[in-house]
């Protein structure tokens, strides 16, 4: 028999516990960085949206002028990031997985630190400036890990929150304020960040996913991403479509990752991979002017995170030109292996609407507009394999939920064929890569 513990002891302690000082200073300091994070996201998400509106009207009257804009703004911010921010390139993402298993200290604070989030969004910014095919959802993940991270230099915290607590609340935390998501932020923590449910790390979660996202509703209001739509499906066509949406999502999705992951762990081979590796800033410059002429094909729809043309094709507008999907796609490739910093959340839904606008032609007498919101998660789920943050995220951000069951089932469905093409989900992947990166050369130079 085990004795009972002493109730007036425990009391006692929960009192004293209750009345510690450095407990409730950790606390406010806690909640004042979530409030921060709710408020980056905000500002990076204004800064995102007045760089795209900017490139958009620099080239409404010129279409030509991304020829000689976009190569030498990718130049110009690969150049920038070799020199000033190395760390800060590429989604954000896998940088943050990578630094939650990072037996380093001094590695986990490299990649984590303010001047690389600093890195992240100013740079992020300027790619889309110049008409780069990212997004900054992924970048807020990082941003969000590295502002509630590097709370523990102004006051000590227990050693589970300095490893892992604070870096998943952080990422919860930035997916969020960045959409106005908290369920969502919630769910991509567990199934994309941390892998798991640490019930001691639980409420830290929960407080700064709250607290972020109202922060972040208090400047920007309470808002739907995507706007609310009524769109549905029913019958027996609408289901098949559902089911043709899965397995196209999963076979893009997983192709476009494959493809991807070939790309950035490999390199090319021979010595055009050693001449990319020696020169990236031209590279960059390669890949802008490879953005510009699929931008020009594309009819200027390409360019940006894709967040205009998924909008109109969910509200039932002006679809854009045919193949959009086709083109988004390979921007988005373009525009991640050139190096820069930019996330592919973003481009990756506004894509998947793409394929679903084009199956709704297929399939005629079918609502293109659920149908479009079906394959924005179909494909997400089939790029990232995590299907329970593909639907939570795209029900949040379209405020229907008569289309849950539809989205379950379609991103079930593409994530299981995803794997089939694509066995290592690509996080993993890229948070690998980054990881023997880092082992081979402590300063991260990796395009992950």
């Amino acid at each position: 028999m085990f004795p009972l513990p002493d109730l007036k002891l425990v009391r006692r302690r929960q009192r004293v516990r209750l009345l510690s000082v450095r407990l409730w200073a950790r606390r406010v300091l806690f909640w004042t960085g979530a409030v921060g994070v709710g408020l980056a996201a905000t500002a990076f998400a204004l800064g995102s949206d007045s760089a795209q509106a900017f490139f958009h009207q620099l080239i409404a009257d010129r279409p030509w002028l991304p020829l000689l804009v976009t190569p030498l703004t990718l130049a110009l911010v690969a150049a920038l990031t070799q020199r000033f921010f190395k760390g800060a390139e590429g989604s954000g993402i896998p940088q943050t997985i990578a630094a939650l298993r990072m037996p380093d200290g001094r590695a986990r604070d490299q990649v984590l630190s303010l001047k690389t989030a600093f890195g992240k969004t100013l740079l992020t910014c300027l790619g889309m400036a110049g008409g780069a095919s990212v997004g900054r959802e992924g970048p807020t993940v990082q941003i969000g890990a590295a502002l509630l991270y590097n709370l523990r230099w102004l006051i000590r915290f227990p050693i589970h929150m300095m490893e892992r607590g604070l870096i998943v609340a952080g990422g919860a935390a930035g997916v969020a304020a960045a959409f106005n998501t908290p369920l969502a932020g919630i769910v991509f923590a567990i199934e994309e960040m941390a892998r798991s449910f640490e019930e001691r790390s639980s409420g830290t979660l929960l407080t700064a996913v709250i607290i972020a996202g109202l922060a972040a509703i208090y400047v920007q209001g309470d808002y739907t991403y995507f706007g609310e739509s009524s769109a549905a499906l029913s019958g027996v066509r609408g289901w098949a479509a559902v089911l043709v949406c899965g397995i196209a999502g999963g076979l893009l999705g997983g192709g476009f990752s494959r493809v991807l992951l070939g790309f950035t762990l490999k390199g090319l081979p021979g010595q055009l991979g050693i001449m990319v590796k020696a020169h990236p800033v031209s590279f960059a410059a390669s890949c802008g002017l490879a953005l510009a002429l699929i931008g020009m094909a594309s009819g200027s729809t390409a360019y940006g995170s894709g967040y205009e043309e998924a909008r109109r094709l969910i509200e039932g507008g002006e679809a854009p030109a045919a193949g959009y999907a086709f083109w988004k796609m390979l921007a988005t490739f373009v525009s991640f292996i050139s190096g820069i910093p930019g996330g592919l959340f973003a481009p990756s839904l506004s894509a998947g609407a793409g394929v679903g606008q084009a199956l709704a032609d297929l399939f005629g007498m079918v609502d293109g507009r659920a149908l479009a919101i079906v394959g924005m998660a179909a494909y997400f789920a089939g790029v990232v394999q995590a299907p329970i943050t593909a639907f939570v995220i795209v029900m949040e951000m379209t405020a229907n939920h008569d289309m849950v069951v539809p989205l379950m089932l379609a991103t079930l469905i593409a994530a299981g064929v995803s794997r089939m093409v694509c066995p290592r989900p690509l996080y993993k992947a890229l948070a690998d890569g980054f990881l023997a990166r880092q082992h081979a050369n402590p300063h991260p130079t990796a395009r992950s």
